[in-house]
């Protein structure tokens, strides 16, 4: 059985996959990294992991102690110029966030068509799959979180707003959470014109803030909630020795 980590700046998602189907998943604030594996259940004979790891060195260092496979039985994924049935458009393919290109590949397994990838975590990043399988490029842009944050850190008079979205707000907080959905949600669908020539194309999203984003998009769209996982363990499959 494969285990897939999922190791993002605030979460760390896990998923246990037997060749089959999902068996268990679970989530755990990166703060809560000690207890990775008390949360791991041991009723599943893993035999190696696959990890997207974005938050640093050191968690990379810990997981490497902490995972209950063998060290040689660890890979750490990256960035590559193809995998997965996805090629990659970057001109360094490997400065592409692991975890994007994770998502992308994950994309890749679920639709043939043209998509917009979004993840929606601490930071929102929307990327471009072809139906062809080519990452064609990609925007990042502060999460829904950070926006708030930024007004309520670089203004005097701003808090960190509470508010409820309105098309029309009419008090400060709703202006503040309004601005914020709708700068996210416009950038996804400006994202999505470009490609709804195919008929198919949809908005795939993945990420803690999907919830607040996907209620206000007016394009196709669906909530794939491991999309990383997935990805990971395609990636993982593919790479197995026949």
């Amino acid at each position: 059985m494969i285990l897939c980590i999922d190791s993002g700046n605030t979460r760390l998602k896990w998923g246990i996959h037997d060749g089959q189907a999902w068996q268990a998943h679970g989530v755990l604030a990166q703060n809560e990294l000690m207890r990775l594996g008390a949360s791991l259940p041991r009723t599943f004979p893993l035999t190696h992991a696959v990890v997207a790891n974005v938050a640093g060195a050191n968690v990379a260092d810990v997981l490497r102690v902490m995972l209950p496979v063998p060290r040689d039985a660890v890979q750490f994924v990256e960035s590559t110029a193809a995998a997965g049935g996805v090629r990659n458009a970057y001109r360094l393919p490997g400065q592409l966030g692991v975890d994007r290109w994770c998502a992308l590949v994950g994309a890749r397994s679920i639709t043939q068509h043209a998509c917009i990838v979004v993840g929606a975590g601490t930071a929102t990043t929307i990327d471009t799959l072809s139906a062809e399988g080519e990452f064609r490029g990609g925007l990042i842009l502060p999460g829904f979180d950070l926006m708030r944050a930024a007004l309520a850190t670089n203004t005097a008079q701003l808090p960190l707003a509470e508010g409820q979205w309105s098309a029309t707000p009419q008090g400060t907080q709703d202006a503040i959470v309004s601005g914020c959905i709708e700068a996210q949600v416009g950038a996804v669908e400006r994202a999505f014109r470009r490609i709804a020539a195919d008929s198919a194309a949809e908005c795939l999203f993945f990420g803690g803030a999907a919830p607040r984003l996907v209620p206000h998009l007016s394009c196709p769209h669906r909530v794939v909630e491991h999309l990383v996982l997935e990805g990971l363990r395609t990636l993982a499959t593919s790479a197995a020795p026949e």
